[in-house]
């Protein structure tokens, strides 16, 4: 029957009709970019039980919900690799700030800073069910102050053993590695050894050492020499965390940094490195001062800066900095959000110093950051990047895009709008306007790049069986909203946004899907 069948098609030119399947989602006629940085091209992509399970043109399938791409990009979920989620997690499940952003999955734990008990965190993250899924690192400053307090002194033997313990204990409940903050207290107290040791358990569990360096200023070039010999003693793969150059005067030393990191990787390094697509960074205000006045707690930080001989020393030490920077007043220092008095937030140092009276000098400034920190400190907006520079750390091909920023909350303090735009940012700015990067090649970056680096299994690209982590968007409307001024504004352009298989954004609109999921070191498919 069937071959007469067959020959009937072939003396009358038609074809049997193919039967029809059924799927969850049907995406129809978008332009695919896979994620493997290969050309886009058109079709469908069925997608069942919150994996892809087709791809094709004209696919014979009807789906229980059916989405026309046409004239869309079809992508897979963006990977924001490089995020302090923690603690925003319940203030708002549904991550609003990153699904309209594109984002369906964030590693979490960077800059030193994590959950002590991964394996809890994990079960409360499956128990409460975010619209994005979880990986997360092990971080060496909450590892350090869990055995040795804020201590500025290496560990006693027993205690890098308690500190290897914690780690090797992370890495079996799913870690996906080990991150350090080396400007950050305790952390800024280590010295290699103590991480190369550290490391090497992470990469006993096929973990990544990601790391905030000791520099991203004037010593970054000897930073990224010990990052990198942290990488080759204990045979573990290197994420370098948003890599910049900060301050006026180090300017243009982005061909120098970036170079580094290229001849690594001919010398066999697994070497990356992320960045946020801004002139500015953000981190606490404490980082203005010597770390040797951080260590001890904040009873000892008041302490220390009650004595006159400290503050003097303190105010040296930043005017020095400032200095360096070419700068008169501490304009580049913005407060995101102080919270014995919120009139500060959004104003820098040099006009809070206005604000309080005080004299229109740097040395006056300085005394109003001690006075931040006597009161527990502040977060703060830091302005001293060079466009040039970014651009160029852009265009290295091993080289992410990510936020560095929590969950937002809509029009809490005056944050850095990068946790509302990166990749918005990147697609509109980078891509569509000024031509940096191709759109494949930022997708690229955004997904199976970062998938493989810290071994997301079963993610980061358009394939069979992949989970169905899915960004449609139209890249002429594309656009990042959120501003220095204004930064509580969510990206435009992403039509929808499926987190395995279940649509979280459709036309626009979260839809209040939370099929997020743990991503645990371990594969999945």
């Amino acid at each position: 029957m069937l071959n007469k069948i067959l020959l009937l098609a072939a003396l009358t030119g038609t074809a049997p009709a193919r039967a029809q399947s059924s799927c969850d989602v049907l995406i129809r006629n978008g332009k695919i970019i896979n994620g493997t940085g290969n050309n886009w091209f058109y079709g469908d992509i069925a997608v069942d039980k919150g994996k892809i399970r087709a791809i094709g043109k004209n696919l014979p399938y009807t789906g229980a919900t059916e989405i026309s791409a046409s004239g869309l990009v079809v992508a897979p979920g963006f990977i924001d690799v490089h995020t302090h989620i923690e603690g925003d997690e319940d203030k708002d499940p549904l991550a609003h700030s990153f699904i309209y952003d594109g984002v369906t999955t964030v590693v979490a734990g960077n800059c030193g800073s994590s959950n002590l008990n991964i394996g809890r965190y994990f079960h409360w993250l499956d128990s409460l069910k975010l619209s994005i899924n979880v990986a997360t690192l092990i971080g060496h400053n909450d590892v350090r102050r869990a055995v040795m307090g804020r201590a500025n002194r290496p560990p006693a033997p027993g205690e890098q053993a308690q500190m290897e313990a914690l780690v090797e204990r992370a890495m079996k409940e799913g870690a996906v590695g080990l991150s350090t903050g080396l400007i950050y207290i305790p952390g800024t107290y280590s010295k290699s050894d103590e991480i190369i040791a550290l490391a090497k358990v992470a990469a006993k569990y096929n973990g990544v050492y990601a790391t905030h360096m000791r520099s991203e200023g004037n010593n970054v070039a000897e930073a990224i020499r010990e990052t990198l010999q942290i990488g080759r003693e204990a045979h573990i793969p290197v994420e370098i965390s948003h890599f910049k150059l900060s301050g006026q005067q180090n300017w243009g030393r982005s061909k120098e940094t970036v170079a580094l990191v290229e001849q690594a990787r001919k010398e066999g390094i697994d070497v990356t490195i992320d960045q946020y697509p801004y002139t500015a960074s953000s981190t606490s205000i404490s980082t203005l001062l010597p770390s040797e006045v951080l260590a001890d707690g904040q009873d000892s930080i008041r302490a220390r800066l009650q004595r006159p001989d400290v503050v003097k020393y303190v105010v040296n030490d930043m005017l020095k900095s400032l200095k360096q920077r070419k700068l008169k007043h501490f304009s580049y220092a913005v407060v995101a959000y102080y919270k014995p008095d919120t009139s500060y937030n959004g104003k820098s140092i040099e006009e809070i110093n206005l604000m309080k009276g005080r004299r229109h000098k740097a040395r006056e400034e300085a005394l109003t950051v001690i006075d931040i920190m006597m009161n527990g400190g502040a977060s703060a907006v830091f302005h001293g990047m060079s466009e040039e520079d970014v651009k160029y750390i852009m265009k290295y091909p091993y080289n992410t895009f990510a936020s560095d920023a929590s969950i937002r909350i809509m029009n809490e303090g005056m944050p850095h709008p990068r946790g509302y735009g990166t990749n918005a940012r990147v697609l509109a700015k980078y891509v569509r306007n000024e031509k940096v990067l191709s759109l494949e090649e930022a997708i690229r970056r955004m997904t199976s790049l970062p998938a493989q680096k810290f071994n997301l299994s079963g993610r980061g690209l358009l394939k069979e069986g992949m989970a169905a982590d899915i960004v449609i968007f139209d890249p002429e409307k594309v656009q990042d909203l959120a501003t220095f001024e204004k930064p509580h504004a969510y990206s435009k352009g992403f039509e929808y946004v499926l987190v395995n298989g279940q649509v979280t954004v459709s036309k626009e609109l979260h839809t209040g899907i939370r099929a997020g999921k743990a991503l645990r070191n371990a594969p999945e498919f």
